[in-house]
């Protein structure tokens, strides 16, 4: 008997509608597959048999093919145990297949038959609602995030036998529920950190203030112990809340990445990612045989993190050059090419040297000069470029750190940050794909970032001394612009350009003066 089940592959941050077809033409007692299936696929079969067995089900007695269509397209892992299981009990006889065709049904199989969470259930379930499936059936831990489809059935489940007895009609299995609006805008406010919890420093969370406002990419520089990685770990509670659109964006690269928690409807909140500086190019930038979002598309609407910059490998940091600028990363291999987003805010920190307290104002450098720069040109001029605001950071006094006073605390801060995207998001309307003044192209740069004749004389002078390059001084005005936006200036000041010019004090001519 043939009978025809729907799966689905995921491919980047999409879905893509796999047909298996399970025929029992008789002969010879064996099982196979067929339609380019990985080693995780082809062992589907022994999981099968021993799950069908532990629940006590039949499994087929005769030669049994199992095609999975698109033939010229990899199929991978192990989420399709259940729908091939679920073909092999309509071939024998003991489910009825009138049903099956409504419904895409994906889920890993243990031994005794329950079910493992899959990656990718978010764009599973979109890709099913507009194919017109009725129903999407998979494991019960991956349910709230499909859930967050609308005009689709999304049954959670827990075992094979559950499945088996829905189709039968012994049970009725409840379609599951997400109010996904409550409980996105119910967890948007909820943050473990504060800036207020930073003493001193207020230069510091002013130059992240305009970081936030504009989208800029940031270093911070300075001893160790001087409070960078706490500023970093707080910027997304400064930073403007997700929308439902940019939320959906950020949890289906999360859903195939697998990096949900569990029982997760959707992300609430920016991403905030921090990879390890021992990471490798391609966990960083994604790859893979068939591709998987590496960390600056985890980061995408959100915060990445390079604590210990010049720690990382030069060609780890040189392949994010390319998607800082364009904003998404292209993984292309002999048949596929894959698009990630990847629209991140890079902030980084480091020591000004290998001892870390080269200019520290108390404690002496054992660096020697040459140590020095040669640990500063770790970070090439390049990628330097491409950091809008060079921050640095001074150890914070005895009395600073035992004050009693109350800093100010993250939401007033975001308040500020808020008003100022969106002045932004009315600058930029009709101008698809920006948002923010960091994503100005050259083109627009020319419209919008125009100074009087003063200001042309001090960024002239500025860009003479400290031998900046065209990219740095586009920065400076995408910069000048985010400092005229928080104070509701519509042209760009002296005094703005003036600040922009000073967070590109670290630049390469200017580092060790």
């Amino acid at each position: 008997m043939l009978v025809k089940v729907f799966g689905s592959a995921v491919y980047g941050v999409d879905a893509l509608t796999i047909t298996i077809e399970v025929d029992t033409p008789g002969g010879k007692p064996g099982y196979i597959i067929v339609g380019l299936p990985d080693n995780a696929v082809i062992e589907s079969i022994e999981r099968i048999i021993s799950a069908l067995k532990n629940t006590g089900l039949e499994k087929p007695r005769a030669r049994t093919v199992v095609n999975m269509a698109p033939a010229d397209i990899k199929k991978a892992g192990a989420a399709y145990d259940l729908p091939i299981a679920m073909g092999w009990l309509a071939a024998t006889g003991q489910i009825p297949q009138d049903d099956l065709d409504k419904y895409i049904m994906m889920g890993e199989l243990s031994l005794d038959g329950t079910l493992q969470p899959i990656k990718g259930a978010l764009p599973i379930a979109i890709q099913a609602r507009a194919e017109k499936f009725k129903g999407l059936i998979l494991p019960k831990q991956n349910a709230r995030e499909a859930g967050l489809v609308n005009n689709l059935d999304v049954y959670g489940v827990e075992s094979l036998r559950e499945v088996v007895d829905f189709f039968n009609g012994n049970i009725k299995l409840e379609p599951v529920q997400v109010n996904t609006r409550e409980e996105f805008y119910d967890a948007q406010s909820a943050f473990e950190f504060d800036f207020n919890d930073v003493k001193g420093q207020e230069n510091v969370k002013r130059a992240l203030e305009i970081a936030a406002a504009g989208g800029h990419n940031a270093i911070l520089i300075g001893p160790p112990g001087a409070g960078k990685t706490m500023l970093a770990k707080r910027i997304p509670t400064i930073l403007p809340p997700l929308t439902l659109h940019e939320a959906l964006e950020t949890t289906k690269v999360h859903s195939v990445a697998g990096k949900l928690p569990g029982n997760t409807s959707l992300v609430a909140h920016r991403p905030f990612r921090s990879p390890h500086h021992t990471i490798s190019d391609v966990a960083l930038v994604g790859g893979g045989g068939i591709p998987q979002p590496g960390e600056i598309s985890l980061a995408h609407n959100g915060v990445l993190f390079l604590d210990e910059l010049p720690e990382f490998k030069r060609t780890v940091l040189e392949v994010m050059r390319q998607p800082m600028e364009e904003r998404r990363v292209s993984i292309s291999r002999a048949k596929v090419s894959i698009d990630f987003p990847a629209s991140f805010m890079l902030i980084a920190s480091m020591n000004p040297c290998p001892c870390g307290y080269f200019n520290h104002p108390e404690k002496e450098c054992t660096c020697s000069a040459q140590m020095v720069q040669r640990y500063l040109n770790k970070v090439s001029g390049p990628l330097l470029d491409r950091i809008d605001l060079h921050v640095e950071v001074t150890p914070v006094s005895f009395n600073e750190l035992s004050s009693q006073k109350t800093s100010e605390n993250s939401a007033s801060v975001r308040e500020r940050v808020i008003k100022a995207r969106e002045v932004q998001a009315k600058r930029f309307e009709g101008h698809e794909g920006t948002y923010s003044n960091a994503q100005m192209s050259s083109k627009l740069l020319k419209e919008i970032c125009t100074i009087n004749t003063i200001g042309q004389t001090l960024l002239k002078a500025a860009m003479d001394k400290l031998n900046l390059s065209a990219r740095a001084y586009d920065r400076i005005l995408k910069v000048s612009r985010t400092i005229a936006d928080l104070e509701g200036s519509e042209d760009i000041k002296p005094e703005h350009l003036a600040e922009a010019i000073q967070y590109r004090s670290l630049d390469r001519e200017g580092w060790g003066a």
